[in-house]
């Protein structure tokens, strides 16, 4: 769909308004055209330094955000590409552990469309080459690169020979371009395995497992799977991750949810198994503790929309918008509530599955405010609400996020999550003054 995106800087704003003209306003797969494009600008997607390459249904953002507090605690200097972003353009392109300047990323875009606006090149694509121009441009260490959607046809596929590849956990979500089944899906993550490749992943039931290891095979590519080539456990407030060279212990990850050590683990594993980037154990300790990744059950800090809620209220802020997120996010809320109220303000885009979100939060949540998610095409408030009531949850709707923090009830010093789509948790920060660094 359509990315909305805008600029205060009128420079990047000219070329996000001839970007958004030029392109087909729809996500589109496959390799053809950000080959054809990034043929034009040179090819700077063969002259990166060492790629972590990430996909995965859930995780793959925080992962790369381990990835990334790793490298830096190394001592490395790490660029960064992520989607989407959450209130300015910029998050999406980090240089050498700096985002990119308006300064800088005015003149990559008007390069790129300048030869590529021919193309039909989708939204992502276009992103995608000014991102790689800018890597090789730009001198560093290392170089993540987060899936956009899916892996074997996503634009960020053809890099050929990254130091790494992995995928994150697994779940149902952009059906109608990967697939109805988690079969399907798995097969279009594990596109990304490369010859000789080490393939680091999570673990999978058997027959998702096959899936992958039958791709790998064709390809040729090592899996390294949790519970095969590695494992970790969590005792106390210690992480044990083990693999063939030895264990390494670290702190639970600063980033709040019990899905986070299975994240903080995961890139573990990537940089033990890959054979470029030197990375030290005391690095994945310091990870473990500075890794930061905004909107993944963050509580929002003293602001315009926390200044609306009750005395003793805490303001609590997810992403997730599939029902594998909100089991982990669920459980996360819980465990923060401690016991008190857990009210909740949703809104979600119309190709979301609402019922079961709502699903998974309607044991542990006093009430549901939906909203819509400004810009988007987003499920009507009224739908929320009402599957919100079938599910047994007070519901009520509100035209925006400050309309229904203002109506949280004041009894109990609740814990107020805002969820269900990472542009209304854009939305979130950039109204509490918080922007994304």
């Amino acid at each position: 769909m359509p990315d909305f995106a805008t600029s205060t800087d009128p420079h990047v704003q000219r070329q996000l308004d001839r970007l958004t003209a030029l392109s087909p306003g729809a996500d589109i797969l496959g390799l053809e055209r950000i080959t054809r494009l990034l043929a034009r600008v040179g090819n700077p997607h063969l002259r990166l330094p060492p790629v972590l390459h990430v996909a995965g249904t859930n995780g793959k953002g925080s992962t790369c955000a381990f990835l990334r507090a790793a490298l830096e605690a190394a001592g490395l200097r790490a660029h960064v590409y992520a989607s989407p972003h959450l209130v300015r353009f910029n998050e999406r392109i980090r240089l050498a552990g700096t985002l990119i300047t308006d300064a800088q990323l005015a003149p990559l875009l008007e390069e790129v469309l300048d030869v590529g606006g021919d193309i039909g090149a989708s939204f992502f694509e276009v992103t995608t080459a000014a991102a790689f121009l800018a890597f090789a441009r730009t001198p560093a260490d290392a170089c993540i690169l987060e899936v956009g959607l899916g892996g074997r046809l996503d634009a960020t596929n053809v890099v050929p020979d990254p130091a790494a590849t992995a995928i994150a956990q697994l779940g149902i979500d952009h059906q109608a371009f990967l697939g109805d089944t988690l079969a399907e899906i798995a097969a279009e993550k594990a596109g990304i395995a490369k010859p000789g490749v080490p393939l680091v992943t999570m673990a999978y039931p058997p027959d998702i497992a096959e899936v992958v290891d039958r791709y790998a095979e064709i390809v040729a590519a090592p899996v390294l799977a949790e519970g095969q080539a590695w494992s970790f456990a969590v005792e106390g407030e210690v992480l044990r991750y083990r693999d063939a060279a030895g264990e390494v212990r670290t702190p639970l990850p600063a980033l709040s949810g019990p899905h986070q050590p299975a994240n903080l683990a995961l890139a573990i594993a990537v940089l033990r198994h890959q054979q470029v980037l030197a990375i030290p154990d005391d690095a994945l300790a310091t990870a473990a503790r500075t890794a930061y990744w905004p909107a993944r059950m963050q509580r929002l800090s003293p602001g315009p929309l926390t200044s609306l809620l009750p005395d003793g209220a805490e303001l609590w802020l997810d992403g997730g918008h599939n029902a594998n997120a909100a089991a982990a996010v669920s459980i996360a809320a819980a465990r923060v509530a401690a016991g008190r109220p857990i009210d909740l303000v949703l809104g979600m885009l119309a190709n979301k599955d609402a019922a079961a979100m709502i699903e998974r939060f309607a044991p542990i949540a006093r009430s549901l405010t939906a909203v819509p998610v400004p810009g988007h095409p987003h499920h009507p408030p009224a739908e929320l609400a009402a599957l919100a009531r079938h599910a047994g949850l007070d519901s009520a709707t509100a035209p925006d996020l400050a309309a229904a923090l203002a109506a949280v009830p004041r009894e109990g010093a609740p814990v107020v999550l805002i969820l269900g789509s990472l542009y209304l948790a854009g939305t979130a920060l950039e109204a509490n003054d918080e922007l994304p660094d």
